[in-house]
């Protein structure tokens, strides 16, 4: 991957959806995938391995495994956020079945959020993850961690970047294909942003690093670009810009593919996404969401075609 380019994981059918109330059908599910993938994204989650009731939208992740194609250079990723959540991953994989080829898991810089959200403290989701890591790795599959609520939390409010540096720190002995730092509840802005890629590359020189942005307080797209200037290259987005956290209050949606699409496009920066097809995937789940899509591109369409 040049300096000029930029590998997009498209999030939407697992962090988009996780908070939907309208609930998409396995075969909506899997459409949306697979349409996505016809846009040229080719690492996507599918998927979380977490029990239905606390997300009932991700109810039915091995019948959507289960239905996917199979196709080469395309990689399916499935969250997961304890043992019992790896095994299931392993077992979409079991026979002649393709299932998935990497599995997330992810590490709270914040004890509360970590409580409410995995019941499980920060040093204790550390651990967990680095267990994920080194099983799944055992088992032939990638495996890469999140460090959530590294910007801030909306119980314990701000979040001390040396906490995620030492954090990076820990869990890249694990192994971990790379390590994806997230703004779960929307609160970063630019500069803190920089300050936080620039530390953990500063300890960790060798380990490729992800970005992950909500878009709450309008920040996520200058936040994306922000971590691109610091030397990130790997990217996530969600089609339409949907997406939340159950468990954290207002936070609203992923930055969308289509918003990030446009800005690297006219940035001279590419991705192997077709920027047309998203804004039609995008068209698609305005309908079955029956209500208008957070993402800003969707509705004004690319750059204007000159009228004669």
């Amino acid at each position: 991957m040049t300096d000029q380019m930029v590998e997009i994981v498209e999030v939407g059918a697992r962090d988009g959806l996780q908070n939907e109330k309208v609930m998409f059908s396995t075969e909506q599910k899997v459409e949306l995938i697979t349409r996505a993938m016809d846009a040229g994204l080719k690492r996507l989650e599918v998927a979380s391995f977490v029990h239905p009731k606390l997300v009932p939208q991700m109810a039915d992740a091995e019948a959507v495994i289960a239905d996917l194609p199979d196709i080469k250079n395309v990689e399916y990723v499935g969250l997961v956020l304890n043992k019992r959540g790896l095994l299931r991953a392993l077992q979409t994989r079991e026979g002649n079945k393709h299932g998935v080829d990497e599995v997330g898991c992810v590490a709270t810089a914040s004890n509360t959020f970590g409580e409410k959200n995995q019941g499980q403290t920060r040093d204790e989701s550390v651990a967990v993850s680095k267990e994920i890591i080194r099983l799944a790795t055992q088992e032939g599959l990638k495996a890469q961690v999140t460090i959530s609520t590294a910007w801030g939390c909306p119980f314990e409010g701000e979040v001390s970047p040396q906490v995620v540096v030492d954090m990076a720190k820990e869990l890249a002995d694990a192994g971990p294909r790379e390590i994806a730092i997230a703004d779960t509840i929307g609160v970063a802005a630019p500069v803190r942003v920089r300050e936080i890629f620039e530390a953990v590359r500063d300890a960790l020189p060798g380990m490729p690093l992800r970005a992950h942005f909500h878009n709450t307080r309008n920040t996520g797209i200058a936040n994306a670009w922000a971590a691109y200037e610091a030397g990130v290259r790997i990217l996530d987005s969600s089609v339409a810009g949907l997406g939340g956290c159950p468990f954290a209050p207002r936070a609203t949606g992923n930055i969308g593919t289509d918003d990030l699409l446009y800005m690297l496009d006219r940035s001279g920066i590419t991705s192997g996404v077709e920027l047309d097809k998203i804004i039609a995937l995008a068209a698609w789940v305005e309908d079955v969401l029956g209500r208008p899509v957070p993402s800003m591109v969707a509705h004004a369409g690319g750059f204007p075609t000159p009228q004669a």
